[in-house]
C-alpha cells in the first residue's frame, strides 16, 4: 500500500484532499510563520520573567503588547495562556503558612475608617502590614507601606525582628519620601503591636495622620496590604535566599524598584504604580471595594494642567 502512494505527485494529492496547491503551501506557510511568532514571543517572556521571575500571564499580556504590535503578531490573552501552559511557563501560587502579627496586647486598638472609602488620589490612604521571608540563617521580617489609590510601595524596611521600631522605619521612609505634608491621610493597618506602640502612633499623630485598624481579623479588611506582600514574595524574592541581612536588603530594594517601575498593575489600568501615583493619573478602573464588591470608581483621563 505504501508503495502504491509513494509517488503521488503534489498536484494530485491536492485533488485528491478537494484543495489546491496554493491552499496547501499557504497552510505550512501559516504553520511555519505560527511557530516563528510563537517562538519570538516566548523569548521576550523569558528576557521579562529575567526580571519578573513569576510575573503572571495578564501582567506579561500587557507588557508584551508594545512588542507584538512591533513585529505585527496578532495573539490573544487565552492563546498566550495556552502558549505558556505548552511551555511550562504558568505560574502557581504558594501559599503563605507564618503569622506575623500578634494582636492580643494591651495597647489602645483603632476602629476602621476605611469601609466605604475609595481613594480619589495619591497620599489620602496608606496600607501597611508585615510579612516574612526565609533567608539563609532564618527568617527576616518586612514591614510595607502601600499607597491604597496608585498601588506604589511608599516605604518598606527589613529586619530580624518584629519590634515595633523596625516597623518604624518603613514609615518614616514614606514620609520622607512626601513632597509636602500629606492632608487628610489615613494610615489604615491590622491590630498588630507594632502599629499599636507609643513610637508609631505618636509619629502619626505628629503628622497630623488619621489612624485606622481592621476589627475583625479578616485579611479583607486589609486586602490591598495582604495581595501586595504576596506579589512580592511570589513574584520578586521566592528565588532568592539571601546569605545575610545586608544582601537581603538589596534584593529587596531591587524587587520594589522593579514593582514600582516596571510591573503593570491590574487593578490602575495596567499602569505602573509609580507612573500613577508621580503624575496623578486617574485611570478606568474597577475598585474593589471588599465591604460592598463591584463598587466602580468614577474616573477620567489624566487631570489637566
Amino acid at each position: 500500500m505504501k508503495d502504491k502512494y509513494r509517488h503521488v505527485g503534489l498536484s494530485r494529492f491536492c485533488r485528491l484532499l478537494g484543495i489546491t496547491r496554493q491552499a496547501w503551501y499557504q497552510h505550512f506557510w501559516h504553520v511555519e510563520s505560527a511557530t516563528i511568532e510563537q517562538e519570538l514571543v516566548l523569548k521576550q517572556v523569558l528576557e521579562i520573567r529575567q526580571n519578573h521571575r513569576y510575573m503572571g500571564g495578564r501582567k506579561l499580556y500587557e507588557k508584551l503588547q508594545p512588542f507584538m504590535i512591533n513585529h505585527q503578531i496578532k495573539m490573544g490573552r487565552d492563546a498566550l495562556f495556552d502558549l505558556l501552559s505548552a511551555n511550562r511557563l504558568l505560574v502557581r501560587k504558594k501559599k503563605r503558612n507564618i503569622y506575623t502579627t500578634q494582636s492580643f496586647h494591651w495597647l489602645r486598638k483603632y476602629p476602621n475608617l476605611i469601609r466605604d472609602l475609595v481613594p480619589g488620589g495619591p497620599n489620602q490612604l496608606w496600607v501597611s502590614d508585615i510579612t516574612y521571608w526565609k533567608i539563609r540563617l532564618g527568617y527576616v521580617y518586612i514591614s510595607f507601606i502601600t499607597d491604597a489609590y496608585s498601588r506604589k510601595i511608599v516605604g518598606y524596611h527589613v529586619a530580624e525582628t518584629l519590634e515595633a521600631v523596625e516597623t518604624l522605619e518603613a514609615l518614616k521612609m514614606a514620609f520622607a519620601g512626601c513632597k509636602k505634608e500629606p492632608e487628610k491621610l489615613i494610615h489604615h493597618s491590622d491590630r498588630g503591636i507594632q502599629y499599636c506602640s507609643s513610637p508609631y502612633v505618636k509619629l502619626l499623630r505628629d503628622k497630623g495622620i488619621q489612624i485606622s485598624m481592621t476589627e475583625n481579623g479578616d485579611p479583607l479588611e486589609n486586602a490591598i496590604a495582604e495581595r501586595l506582600n504576596g506579589i512580592i514574595k511570589q513574584e520578586y524574592l521566592y528565588d532568592y535566599t539571601p546569605k545575610s541581612l545586608k544582601q537581603a536588603k538589596e534584593i529587596l530594594a531591587s524587587s520594589v524598584e522593579l514593582y514600582n517601575k516596571d510591573r503593570p498593575h491590574e487593578s490602575i489600568g495596567y499602569l505602573t504604580p509609580e507612573n500613577v501615583h508621580i503624575n496623578h493619573l486617574k485611570t478606568q478602573r474597577l475598585w474593589k471595594n471588599y465591604y460592598s464588591n463591584n463598587r466602580k470608581l468614577v474616573t477620567i483621563l489624566q487631570d489637566e494642567k
